[in-house]
């Protein structure tokens, strides 16, 4: 029998294409001896690309046992690749469209994970028609109306803090707001939490639990920032893994990431953010299809509970293979 053939599907329209490829490499460069890894690649524009060569995409589908969706973002974790793959009956690791959409799009996440009754900051979310003839400023002026500086303003539907700014003044709302609204067309305005960050990734099926949460990521960006795209990626945040919160913090984030994870009907794996304030810990977002760069937290969670990179992809692609 010959090696499983892996196409890991990296790149995409989103603005995270750069970091998809980075994702995609690593998992390329890492997969256990009985896989064969093959570059599937989707350009910005839309057109498939197999092993360096233009194809469509049903000769892309055909020529693979299984996908490594290495993708983030617009598409790639949207739930817009995941009907994709379910249309050619190819199975792919990560969560199904309908868990992908609903944790992508933020405005709707905020919802599910209230009803779960899962501690969030106060938020307020602009859809598109608040935008249709009204600007930034008048939005801004009802957040201000609700709540004190600062704000946190992201846009719904875009990961690795694109678009996310924190801002201080009633100038800078409007700025982040109409920042904000060029990548997206809700947008969602909380109150800034201060305290440390954390993150918690979630695996299905490791060590005999249906869904495994892994040792707790205490992020410590440098100097006054926050854990913005630059700091994700460039290499100066601090990641302490195991963290340093007390046993009792550490197992009630743990907690709150399994059942997000499972509220939302995520597959796989995930990661969940949090903030730990003297006000309690606060729930940030779920990313279904976590980075797994050579800065990524996910792989260095998964190294301190004893799952190696090679390990970990074997894993999950050992779940998507057997559709669990």
């Amino acid at each position: 029998m010959g090696r499983i053939k892996v196409g890991v599907v990296r790149g995409g329209p989103s603005s995270e294409y750069e970091v998809s490829l980075k994702t995609g490499g690593e998992v390329l460069r890492h997969l256990p001896a009985n896989y064969e890894g093959i570059d599937v690649l989707l350009d910005k524009e839309g057109n498939w690309h197999l092993g360096g060569f233009p194809k469509k995409s049903a000769e892309v589908f055909d020529s693979v046992d299984v996908v490594f969706n290495a993708m983030h973002g617009e598409f790639g974790e949207d739930g817009g690749a995941q009907q994709l793959f379910n249309s050619f009956n190819v199975p792919y690791t990560g969560s199904q469209a309908f868990a992908s959409a609903l944790a992508m799009k933020k405005h709707l996440a905020y919802d599910a994970f209230s009803r779960l009754g899962i501690k969030m900051p106060k938020g307020k979310i602009f859809s598109g028609d608040d935008f249709l003839g009204i600007n930034a400023e008048y939005c801004a002026e009802k957040v201000f109306k609700v709540m004190a500086p600062p704000w946190v303003v992201k846009p719904s539907s875009s990961g690795s803090s694109v678009g996310v700014s924190i801002c201080f003044s009633f100038s800078d709302l409007v700025e982040g707001i109409e920042n904000a609204h060029k990548h997206s067309e809700f947008v969602l305005v909380e109150e800034f939490i201060k305290g440390k960050e954390a993150t918690c990734g979630v695996i299905d099926g490791y060590r005999g639990k249906k869904h495994y949460a892994l040792p707790v990521v205490e992020i410590v960006p440098p100097g006054d920032r926050f854990f913005d795209y630059e700091a994700k990626y460039d290499g100066s945040t601090q990641e302490i893994c195991p963290s340093s919160f007390d046993s009792s913090i550490k197992r009630k984030i743990e907690e709150i990431a399994v059942l997000a994870h499972e509220g939302l009907g995520c597959r796989h794996y995930s990661r969940a953010d949090f903030i730990v304030s003297p006000r309690g810990i606060y729930f940030l977002e779920l990313n279904t299809l976590p980075g797994l760069t050579s800065e990524s937290l996910l792989p260095k969670a998964a190294a301190a509970a004893g799952l190696e990179f090679p390990s970990l992809l074997d894993h999950l692609l050992k779940l998507a293979l057997n559709k669990r």
